[in-house]
């Protein structure tokens, strides 16, 4: 079985030993974000145990090196639970990325919006998630650690950094309640109703494992949505992967920014 400890090792020797502050996990139509970054991009391929990702789209190569200043690794592809069947697929990744000295996570994902007010081509800061699928990425782990208090899981302090990168930039950067589906397929409209009455504000098939995987590692986290569509029976829109592939850029842009500006807060 891979080695976290032994896989940053190999990592830091191409990339340098200075310590990664702070991790990215970029979702459909960031990709590209990755390539920013100022450093060298190892394939998933490279490092055993990474997660195989087929999902269109996505870049699997971890990238470590500057963004704005601050050192970064961005993670290019996230294996989802829909893909093997397994909820902890990002487990050593993240595990992995603690041992490289970050303490802080960004996740950004592709979602469906369940409110009238945010449509597509927006963005929601997540305050708050519903595991609706009821799986756990926790489940089979033999200490008491398992026990990760989900109070405050989306950090109250990097929502206050992002949203006030978005007041600068003058985005608007609504929050809501991310529900996860585990797909692949999507949500019929029933869900969508039962999703709404219960808190939800938008919907998607990842993010909700990583960030118990975070919390259970010690890390601090924040995720953002791009609204690439409006969720199953609130409009005529016809749902689709390749729907979500053409629309996630309008959201990415925004998102893209407030990254940016978040990260030159910090310098």
């Amino acid at each position: 079985m891979a080695d976290a400890a032994a896989l940053a090792d190999l990592i830091r020797n191409r990339a340098g030993d200075a310590p990664v502050e702070l991790g990215l996990i970029l979702g459909s139509g960031l990709g590209h974000l990755a390539h920013a970054v100022d450093g060298v991009a190892i394939p998933y391929a490279d490092l055993p145990g990474f997660p195989h990702v087929g999902v269109s789209g996505h870049n699997p190569h971890l990238h470590i090196g500057t963004l704005e200043g601050v050192r970064v690794a961005a993670f290019g592809a996230r294996e989802h639970y829909y893909e093997s069947g397994n909820p902890r697929a990002m487990l050593l990744p993240l595990q992995v990325l603690k041992a490289l000295g970050a303490s802080q996570l960004i996740l950004t994902n592709a979602a469906g919006s369940m409110r009238e007010d945010v449509p597509p081509g927006s963005v929601m800061l997540l305050s708050d998630h519903i595991n609706y699928s009821g799986l756990n990425p926790l489940i089979g782990e033999k200490t008491d650690a398992r026990f990760v208090p989900m109070t405050d899981a989306h950090d109250p302090d990097m929502r206050l950094q992002l949203e006030a990168a978005a007041v600068r930039l003058g985005i608007d950067l609504p929050e809501g309640v991310y529900c996860w589906y585990s797909g692949p397929s999507f949500e019929t409209p029933a869900e969508i109703r039962m999703l709404k009455l219960m808190g939800g504000d938008a919907v998607g098939m990842s993010t909700v494992p990583e960030v118990i995987l975070a919390r259970f590692l010690g890390l601090k986290v924040a995720a953002i949505s791009t609204i690439t569509n409006m969720a199953a029976g609130m409009s005529d829109e016809k749902i689709s992967h390749e729907h979500t592939k053409a629309m996630a850029p309008l959201g990415a842009a925004k998102l893209e920014r407030i990254l940016r500006e978040f990260l030159r807060s910090r310098k």
